[in-house]
């Protein structure tokens, strides 16, 4: 497949050499170089053509729009430059401009009759040429603006969404899926874009290609018989290889298959929880609180153990809060959604921090929404959810920007619960155990004579456990102002980087304000956040 792409030219030709340095000589290297003066001093003054190629079949449009010199292409297209000119290849200054991006030049070929369709021997476009070099913002651009065709095939059958898979541009095919590309299409060896996106081993290709398509993409198989699980493990791609495995699973019509594979999307653990905070709340009042067989209960005793009892009912409450709406953000045809334009891309200010920061991973190719920089699409629930911290199976629902302080609360009472509850059931067989024979142990006497106990103490030990753990990293998150995914992912996500390339987090305020905005209000205010200009984004 690589064999098929566009052949420009190298890193080491007269396009990338310093023009101070390099020999201008005729009105090519001028244009290449960008010696605008040289270049009408050869037009004006010796009489030059900017209409005929050079020896090697390319034009001075080609040149000048590949290093992105747009006040040198209307010079050339006003001195009888041919916008459509082509190479030997049959690519024009178009595709030319599609390598390198260059949006200004684009508009300037475009509006001056440039075909936005034009097709070289490979039956490749400007979009198929912007997408196997990743130029994103090039690509939404004549998409929008000048209407060119995302979905079209080359000679091989291969779809924009093809290359930008196969060349691991998660950013491009993100573009791509919003606007409704078709990611089923096989080409012409029955490859989809995930088959291609396995074969190189791109994780986070295959990754938004798994989230936004259906079963079907997973199992359909090229001309030589292999689904893109089996392609990845033959290639070597072990973690694609085991991501489309699991994604297979999950996708599995048997209900064991899903449980298994950790993906009981519809139902979740939060049954289970309930149903464990139930018993153990019974346990601890009938085995430790009203036990015939233990003394009678002293009141200060008994007022700790009453308010564990106390908080475990208010856990339930919290628990029960936690599955509310966790911030999900409105889709086209849901109630309240306001569309601005006809386009959701069509009008964005790279300057406008408050919609977009140049980071296309806002875009949501599921929910066909530009969602806020912190969101983040949830597979199980698919919805975009703001402010995004994690999906939580034991509450069965997301932890986002309207639910994270409810759920706060509640790792933190059941923290406070399991530890009242344990502390007051060791001091209940603690002082209840007599003398013991030289025979029999404590921890046998216990286990023998007091079961629910011991029970009531291994259950309420690893619910302790799982809720110390919980409560200090969300605590230290909520302290950082971070969230779990943004932890977790924090090499993806640019925003997170400082301008020396490390780890730098901007909505950090300091740990004093963090924490008062969120016990406050429940969540902060990412408007607060003053991005830099982005013009650069188009570029």
């Amino acid at each position: 497949m690589a064999s098929s792409e566009i052949e420009v030219v190298s890193s080491d030709s007269k396009a990338q050499q310093n023009p101070s340095e390099a020999p201008v000589i005729d009105v090519f290297s001028a244009c290449a170089y960008g010696d605008f003066q040289k270049l009408r001093k050869f037009v004006e003054e010796d009489g030059a053509s900017l209409s005929q190629p050079d020896l090697n079949g390319y034009y001075a449009i080609q040149w000048a729009a590949l290093n992105n010199f747009p006040d040198i292409v209307q010079y050339i297209i006003e001195h009888g430059g041919d916008v459509n000119a082509t190479d030997n290849m049959q690519q024009t200054a178009l595709h030319w401009v599609a390598v390198r991006g260059a949006i200004a030049v684009a508009d300037v070929l475009l509006q001056n009759g440039a075909r936005v369709e034009a097709v070289d021997v490979n039956g490749y476009r400007a979009v198929h040429v912007a997408a196997q070099y990743g130029q994103t913002a090039f690509l939404n651009h004549i998409v929008v603006k000048y209407q060119a065709d995302f979905d079209a095939p080359d000679n091989e059958g291969r779809s924009p969404i093809h290359w930008a898979a196969y060349k691991g541009f998660a950013d491009t095919i993100r573009l791509l899926l919003f606007r409704d590309a078709c990611q089923g299409r096989q080409d012409k060896e029955g490859c989809t874009p995930l088959h291609w996106a396995a074969i190189r081993g791109h994780v986070e290709a295959c990754t938004v290609l798994v989230h936004a398509g259906t079963k079907q993409e997973l199992m359909v198989k090229d001309n030589a018989g292999f689904t893109p699980a089996q392609l990845a493990s033959d290639k070597g791609h072990r973690h694609v290889a085991l991501f489309l495995s699991n994604a297979q699973r999950a996708h599995s019509n048997h209900w064991l298959g899903k449980f298994w594979s950790g993906k009981m999307a519809d139902i979740g653990y939060a049954p289970i929880l309930f149903c464990t905070i139930i018993i153990l709340t019974v346990l601890f009042i009938n085995s430790i609180l009203a036990a015939p067989n233990l003394p009678k209960v002293t009141a200060v005793v008994g007022l700790w153990g009453w308010a564990a009892v106390s908080v475990s009912v208010g856990s339930l409450v919290m628990f029960y809060r936690c599955s509310k709406d966790p911030g999900y953000l409105k889709r086209p045809g849901d109630v309240g959604y306001h569309k601005d334009t006809e386009d959701l891309l069509l009008n964005i200010d790279l300057n406008n921090s408050s919609m977009w920061t140049g980071n296309w991973s806002q875009l949501c190719p599921t929910c066909k929404i530009v969602r806020p920089v912190r969101s983040k699409h949830c597979p199980i629930c698919k919805r975009c959810v703001e402010q995004f911290d994690h999906h939580c199976p034991w509450i069965s629902n997301c932890v986002g920007k309207r639910n994270k302080w409810d759920f706060f609360v509640f790792i933190c009472m059941g923290f406070l619960t399991s530890f009242l509850s344990a502390a007051v059931a060791i001091q209940r067989i603690w002082t209840s155990t007599p003398n013991i024979l030289t025979e029999e142990t404590w921890v046998h006497h216990v286990v023998v004579q007091h079961p629910g106990v011991v029970a009531f103490l291994l259950l309420d030990f690893i619910i302790l456990l799982a809720c110390t753990i919980l409560t200090t990293s969300q605590a230290s998150q909520i302290a950082r102002n971070i969230t779990t995914n943004e932890l977790a992912n924090a090499i993806r996500y640019g925003y997170l980087r400082g301008p020396d390339g490390r780890f730098h987090n901007p909505y950090n305020h300091g740990c004093q304000k963090n924490c008062a905005d969120f016990l406050i209000r429940g969540y902060t205010d990412d408007n607060e956040i003053a991005w830099p200009a982005l013009q650069q984004v188009a570029r």
